[in-house]
């Protein structure tokens, strides 16, 4: 397994394919929203409304971007939301943890999102955060140096994506990974499965009483 790794700017413009693995999967990498969902087809984006901010969720979590299920996982013990009551974020109890996300129900090529750090009020503060996303054949590491709320990574892989790991990159101050708007999708002309449909149906009713909020 090879893995790369880039050190990007927020706003970069630049797509990097990734050779991976002796089967030669390709990882594309994509630093803004548009360029992203021109990669995808169908996608669904979890915005975590109804997340708690004001106390913590045992890990893992269940929940779906859109028809898409997947899990998020805290290598703690639990997360901790956010931002506000209006837009909430995902993050850790704990700043030193990472965020997974797997289990990605379907034919999923590309998982991307809005990516930064936030401090132990849950309030974004600056900072650069670390995203690794794998598939079946390897993974691509990027930083993204001094995120804000708006900056966007995403990858696009030629085969099923696996998982990706948020984690922030830690200096004099503690600070917290923390994701929004985490958008998923199939490859170019796929179209969903239905039993991922029938996924997201059966789960609807358990996404709004996630509960998370941090540190004090």
């Amino acid at each position: 397994m090879v893995a790369s790794s880039f050190v990007l700017k927020p706003l970069a413009l630049a797509a990097l394919l990734l050779s991976v693995g002796s089967a030669h999967a390709v990882l594309t990498v994509y630093t803004t929203q548009a360029s992203f969902l021109a990669a995808i087809n169908a996608p669904g984006t979890d915005t975590y409304a109804n997340f708690s901010i004001t106390g913590s969720t045992p890990s893992p979590i269940n929940r779906f971007a859109g028809a898409y299920a997947y899990t998020a996982s805290a290598s703690g013990s639990s997360f901790y939301g956010a931002g506000t009551t209006a837009n909430p974020w995902l993050s850790t109890n704990t700043a030193a943890d990472t965020i997974t996300f797997s289990g990605l129900a379907g034919d999923v090529r590309g998982i991307g999102g809005n990516f930064f750090s936030s401090n132990s009020n849950g309030l974004f503060t600056a900072g650069s955060v670390t995203l690794t996303a794998t598939d079946g054949s390897g993974s691509s590491t990027q930083t993204i140096v001094g995120s804000t709320v708006s900056s966007f990574l995403g990858f696009v892989s030629n085969g099923p994506m696996t998982s990706l790991t948020l984690a922030s990159v830690q200096g004099a101050s503690p600070i917290w990974p923390t994701a929004d708007n985490l958008t998923i999708g199939v490859g170019v002309g796929v179209v969903p499965e239905p039993q991922t449909y029938a996924l997201m149906l059966a789960g609807l009713g358990m996404v709004g009483f996630l509960a998370r909020r941090r540190r004090r």
